[in-house]
C-alpha cells in the first residue's frame, strides 16, 4: 500500500502474505502492538501487550474470519497488529512439528479490532487472511459485520 508523508518515520511492516509457521494454539500467547489511550514512548514507539488465544484460531468466530483473544486492551489499540513472538524455547508449527527457536520468531496473525464489550477482556482478532483479501481485492464485499 502506498504511504505518503513518511519523512522522519520509521516503518516496520508485517507481511500478511508470509507463511505463518507457528501454531496459534488455545491459551497460547500473542502480542498486540499498539497505542492504548494513545500512549507512546521514545517519540512514537508502540506498546506491546500480552494476550492469550481464547477461541480456536482455525474455527471462524460467529461465522466470520476472526477469533478471540483474552487481553487487557484499551481504546487506541483497535487496528493493532497481533503477532506471535518468541525469542527462546520450543514452539509448534501448524503441522504439529516442534522446533527450538534460534533467534526471534515473529509472525503476523491478524488485526485486533476491540473488545466484545466494555466489561470484558475478550477481544476480536481478524485473521491475517482478511488483511490479504482486503489488500488484494479492496474492502467492499470482503466482510460484512452484523
Amino acid at each position: 500500500m502506498p504511504l505518503t508523508d513518511t519523512a522522519g518515520v520509521g516503518i516496520y511492516g508485517y507481511d500478511p502474505w508470509a507463511e505463518v509457521r507457528a501454531a496459534v494454539n488455545m491459551a497460547g500467547s500473542l502480542s498486540i502492538v499498539g497505542f492504548p489511550f494513545g500512549l507512546r514512548y521514545g517519540g512514537a514507539m508502540a506498546t506491546w501487550v500480552q494476550g492469550f488465544v481464547a477461541s480456536e484460531h482455525e474455527i471462524d468466530f460467529d461465522g466470520l474470519p476472526r477469533f478471540l483473544v483474552d487481553s487487557r486492551t484499551r481504546p487506541g489499540q483497535s487496528g493493532s497488529p497481533v503477532v506471535f513472538y518468541t525469542t527462546t524455547g520450543n514452539f509448534r508449527d501448524i503441522h504439529g512439528n516442534t522446533f527450538l527457536a534460534s533467534g526471534t520468531i515473529e509472525e503476523f496473525v491478524g488485526v485486533y479490532s476491540g473488545r466484545i464489550n466494555e466489561e470484558s477482556d475478550l477481544g476480536f482478532v481478524w485473521k491475517a487472511s482478511v488483511v490479504r483479501e482486503i489488500v488484494d481485492n479492496g474492502v467492499r464485499g470482503i466482510v460484512s459485520v452484523p
